[in-house]
């Protein structure tokens, strides 16, 4: 409280008058005195109002921040839950063939995702984005967007042109958000074996990457086990080789206007798959499911390497003979007796295209007698087949690391009478896949060591148990060096690399009835090379090939089909296995000159 002091204090004004001064000067005084004690009140007042005003202003201030960070991040939060808990990136381990070259890799990029509840006009935001997206369902996005969900995912990944376009829209629910997408900067190169990978769950808590096909869904734990550090997954394959194959083999495919075609390259001795492919193919970019339809295999997401399982003719003929060389019933220069037609075991068998009373175990494959190989069958029994077949690894799933070949069992006969002894020796009634083909093989010319198949780079494996002898091997490499010299594969000789093999041309059963259609084949042709130190064996299969180039008997055979393709892939791949072509010394005279 102020104490009031008076304008003419008695006591001044009687001093002033003794003084001689004027009383008045005394009131002056005071009442200056008082302004200046008045105004100092005053202004301490106004400062402490302006001081709780600003108090005031902060505080408000800061709660309106704090809202409008709040607003900003629920923005995120209402469509992630929490952002603080949502996975949105992947972190996929890369993919490597057996140089280091990239297979499969990530790349980030964006995502359109939607916000209903606030979206201003969702019937022209349809109605644009299909213009961008045209895969997109317009019916169910116009019900996703008028109904009553909150949040829902557009497109998982978006190019800068298509985020762009959508920005251009204008429409606020509309909104985008990291993600990381899988690149396979090869496009279809090796696509069956990589497969593909897809968002798992799409929601706004969960966006890991899986696999859905191949080696992505095979070794998926793998792939996406962030304590792997990045550490990525290194095949066998050798992408210049696939590159190659692929290209000849599809080129071919068209020629021969084929329903398909299949090829593989396998290490002899490591079982290695080095090149791996499927016709019609992919690109894992863009991977769409496809119906299967009456036939799977018709499907370009079928992998006929590894799922098709086929009845491939007179490749089958060289394993009786192996068992017959084992068993020392035979040796390649024994004859036996070839008539035209004849009946063995009771099941009719005929050749037609050679007349002679007798051929050699050797000339038998070459020439690929039914008659022949039909005999030998009958010498070795049926049980010694079935053993044969077997130990070959022919009645089971293969042990490769890709997940569709986990189920994939060759179709054998219920009950393995005589006709069927008969039947498989040259090539029906068992019906395997190109791979298993392609392990039989190796195992016959490798020594005579089982082959497991493998996907992954081998640094160092052992030898699998022996299955013939290294002699029988040694004979069964000769006899089919022999088919390609002056038999059924002429079209196969490569200069400069010896290439032995079998040639195979089997009539597919009929659709809906029984029976063969002779119409329609699957012409095959099992190669390996070099003959004298075999390194790797060639599978080439093509399914319905029409050849217009020889004579109209063997149009489709895989004499004039999958021989001079194997002929042609051997020739470009070759050097890139780091093979050193040899000569003999004419022919190094003749190149000379």
């Amino acid at each position: 409280m102020m104490v009031r002091v008076p304008l003419r204090p008695l006591a001044q004004i009687l001093t002033a008058r003794d003084s001689g001064d004027n009383p008045d000067d005394i009131e002056k005084q005071n009442v200056n005195q008082r302004y200046i004690t008045y105004t100092d009140l005053t202004q301490k007042r106004a400062e402490r109002r302006l001081f709780f005003v600003g108090i005031m202003f902060l505080v408000s201030f800061a709660l309106v921040c704090a809202r409008m960070t709040v607003m900003a991040s629920s923005e995120v939060s209402a469509i992630l839950t929490e952002v603080s808990t949502t996975k949105l990136i992947s972190q996929r381990s890369n993919i490597l063939d057996r140089n280091g070259n990239i297979l499969a890799t990530n790349l980030p990029t964006i995502a359109l995702y939607a916000r209903p509840q606030v979206m201003i006009r969702p019937k022209l935001a349809v109605k644009k984005l299909i213009k961008i997206f045209p895969n997109l369902d317009a019916k169910k996005m116009l019900d996703d967007f008028t109904g009553k969900k909150t949040f829902l995912w557009v497109k998982d990944k978006l190019s800068p042109e298509q985020q762009q376009a959508v920005h251009e829209i204008g429409e606020p629910g509309l909104m985008y958000g990291p993600r990381e997408m899988r690149l396979y900067p090869n496009g279809r190169f090796a696509s069956h074996v990589l497969g593909g990978t897809r968002f798992n769950n799409q929601s706004s808590t969960n966006a890991d990457m899986v696999g859905s096909a191949g080696i992505e869904a095979s070794f998926d734990s793998f792939l996406s086990d962030r304590s792997q550090q990045g550490k990525a997954l290194q095949l066998s394959l050798d992408l210049s080789v696939q590159a190659a194959v692929e290209n000849i083999l599809g080129g071919s495919m068209d020629v021969m206007r084929a329903k398909g075609a299949t090829s593989i390259v396998l290490d002899v001795i490591t079982g290695e798959i080095i090149a791996m492919v499927s016709l019609p193919d992919f690109d894992p970019n863009n991977r769409q499911l496809v119906p299967l339809g009456k036939e799977a295999n018709s499907n370009p997401l079928f992998n006929r390497a590894v799922q098709g399982v086929y009845e491939l003719g007179s490749t089958y003929k060289i394993f009786t003979v192996a068992k017959a060389l084992d068993l020392g019933l035979v040796d390649p220069e024994t004859e036996i007796e070839v008539f035209r037609k004849t009946k063995i075991l009771g099941t009719d068998v005929r050749d037609d295209h050679y007349k002679v009373p007798k051929l050699s175990v050797t000339d038998i494959i070459a020439k690929s007698s039914n008659v022949g190989t039909a005999t030998l069958a009958s010498k070795i029994g049926r049980n010694n087949q079935i053993t044969m077949l077997n130990d070959l690894g022919l009645f089971h799933p293969t042990e490769i690391e890709l997940i569709e070949a986990k189920s994939i069992t060759p179709l054998r006969p219920k009950k393995w009478i005589d006709s069927s002894t008969v039947t498989i020796s040259y090539g029906y009634g068992l019906s395997i896949s190109p791979l298993h083909l392609a392990i039989a093989y190796a195992t016959l010319v490798n020594g005579g060591y089982k082959v497991t198949p493998t996907i992954l780079k081998q640094n160092n494996k052992d030898l699998g148990r022996r299955i013939i002898s290294e002699g029988t091997s040694n004979h069964l490499r000769e006899i089919l060096r022999s088919v390609v010299q002056r038999g059924t594969a002429t079209l196969g000789n490569v200069e400069g690399y010896e290439v032995g093999g079998k040639t195979g041309t089997a009539n597919k059963q009929k659709i809906g009835a029984k029976g063969y259609d002779n119409d329609r084949v699957v012409s095959t042709f099992a190669s390996f090379f070099p003959v004298k130190s075999p390194r790797y064996v060639l599978v080439v299969s093509f399914d319905e090939p029409s050849y217009r180039g020889g004579k109209e008997k063997s149009e489709r055979s895989a004499g004039w089909t999958a021989v001079p393709v194997s002929a042609e892939i051997i020739k470009r791949i070759a050097p890139l296995l780091n093979l050193r072509p040899s000569f003999d010394s004419d022919q190094v005279v003749q190149i000379a000159r």
